[in-house]
């Protein structure tokens, strides 16, 4: 039963062992491309726009799994195609003395609720942080910059969205309505 219920299951699901595919379900290949048999023993580093960002956010998950055993956030991921797509990840370790060990994680497809623009890759640090509800101060405390260039990230990325303040560009990113 238990092997049906992660097959079939309405969201993405895959087993990773430090950061590799063990298994996937049917969902997490149909949102990434391909079947669940073309992801067995692949690094999830092949998800990611960059290598910067797959480190960048392993370091920031792994610190919150070691003190909670869990992690989730939104971001942007790669299809097997090259196509980028905001992306809902939550993440359970199955060993909390070493977070990413063994771990089972869900991803679901944000694509239908917020299109993709296009954004540096510290932008979308940026926009999650700020998703998070931190203020630029504290923006910029966490990844060692003045809270005037969070600003300066922030004003740019209103106006890719089309935003004329922060909450509407917090709802634009979050897909909320207004």
């Amino acid at each position: 039963m238990t092997d049906i219920a992660f097959e079939h299951a309405p969201i993405g699901l895959a087993e990773l062992q430090n950061r590799i595919i063990q298994r996937c379900n049917l969902q997490f290949a149909a949102i990434f491309g391909g079947a669940p048999s073309d992801h067995k023993n692949r690094p999830l580093r092949d998800f990611y726009p960059s290598q910067d960002e797959f480190d960048r956010i392993g370091a920031r998950g792994q610190a919150i799994m070691r003190r909670t055993g869990a992690y989730n956030d939104e971001r942007i991921m790669q299809r097997t195609d090259g196509d980028l797509f905001w992306c809902r990840v939550r993440g359970q370790s199955l060993t909390p003395d070493d977070p990413f060990a063994h771990g089972i994680w869900s991803f679901a497809d944000l694509s239908d609720d917020r299109p993709v623009v296009h954004l540096t890759p510290r932008e979308r640090e940026v926009a999650i942080l700020t998703c998070r509800g931190l203020s630029a101060k504290e923006i910029g405390a966490e990844i060692n910059l003045s809270y005037r260039t969070i600003e300066a990230h922030r004003a740019r990325m209103m106006e890719k969205f089309g935003a004329r303040k922060l909450p509407e560009l917090v709802a634009k990113l979050t897909g909320m309505p207004l």
